[in-house]
């Protein structure tokens, strides 16, 4: 089966995915790089390529350039400018809409007809771009959302009760940024409420650590990069492997017209389908303002 998957940007990022997937049991039997840098990316295929004889997985690893997308199962874009230190996520807006035209037209015009998975930031209105753009069905393009804040909030949480962060059922949703949230009411342990681990004074300090966690990392080392490698190569697989897997993305959201991190059905059609979450009077009040901030980001563009 011919699971390819081509990468654009080989910055911190996108070689974090590359070598993320070289160390896991992966569906990818093709990957090619594709960089405005063309040394540099020839550079990263010869030492990804010397991982292969101790990799768990076989894969044709190989500089690419935008024709190689035409046959592609999944194009991941981690192009674009970085975010700096005293940066928000959505100051990058205007440098990134511009970089995305470019991307996606290139990108369309080899014939591309599989399914697009985004991690630049600002990654919700940068998804949304990538599905205008493309004129691609919605479940074709995908962003990471907030998997990646989920992931450090299960991180947290397991490390506070001393507990595996794959037993922490609790979401972070809506924008993948400083709107974002965690719905405390849909959280459990196992089979047990949060409320039964935690005062909300905790729960409250818990949310600022992982609402803040990207800044604190960018602070420390300028930038954040494995962590959404991991992300991506999960949300891979789940697309190879046909898992029907539920992750926290950026998907579709029709009625508002914008792309916003919510638990969807992740499989080999891209998302198949959001899962509709009970929330409270304030979760949803919260969601709704995440909802107003993405739409706000969009206007923004060209201001």
């Amino acid at each position: 089966m011919n699971n390819k998957v081509v990468i654009i940007g080989c910055g911190n990022v996108g070689m974090s995915y590359a070598y993320a997937l070289l160390n896991q049991r992966t569906y990818v039997n093709q990957l090619y790089l594709i960089d405005l840098d063309e040394n540099r990316v020839e550079g990263e295929v010869m030492d990804l390529n010397h991982c292969l004889a101790y990799a768990p997985s076989k894969i044709s690893i190989n500089v690419g350039h935008y024709e190689d997308c035409k046959n592609a199962t999944i194009v991941v874009i981690a192009a674009g400018a970085n975010q700096k230190p005293g940066e928000t996520r959505t100051d990058l807006i205007n440098k990134n809409s511009k970089i995305f035209k470019d991307i996606i037209d290139n990108v369309m015009k080899s014939g591309f007809n599989g399914i697009f998975l985004v991690a630049t930031n600002p990654l919700d209105v940068m998804t949304y771009l990538t599905y205008k753009y493309s004129g691609l069905p919605a479940n074709q393009v995908i962003g990471s959302g907030t998997s990646l804040d989920t992931a450090r909030l299960q991180n947290i949480i397991g490390k506070k009760i001393c507990v595996s962060p794959k037993n922490v059922q609790a979401y972070v949703i809506g924008e993948h940024g400083d709107s974002e949230f965690i719905p405390w009411s849909n959280a459990n342990i196992s089979l047990q409420n949060i409320n039964q681990f935690f005062v909300e004074e905790e729960l409250k300090e818990i949310e600022d650590e992982v609402r803040n966690a990207a800044y604190e990392i960018i602070n420390r080392k300028g930038a954040t990069y494995y962590g959404i490698g991991m992300a991506l190569v999960r949300i891979t697989n789940a697309i190879l492997g046909n898992e029907n897997l539920i992750i926290p993305v950026s998907t579709y959201d029709d009625e508002n017209d914008i792309y916003v991190g919510l638990p969807a059905i992740i499989g080999k059609d891209g998302a198949k389908r959001r899962i509709k979450l009970k929330l409270n009077m304030e979760e949803n009040k919260k969601l709704q303002q995440s909802i107003d901030t993405i739409k706000d980001n969009i206007r923004s563009i060209g201001e």
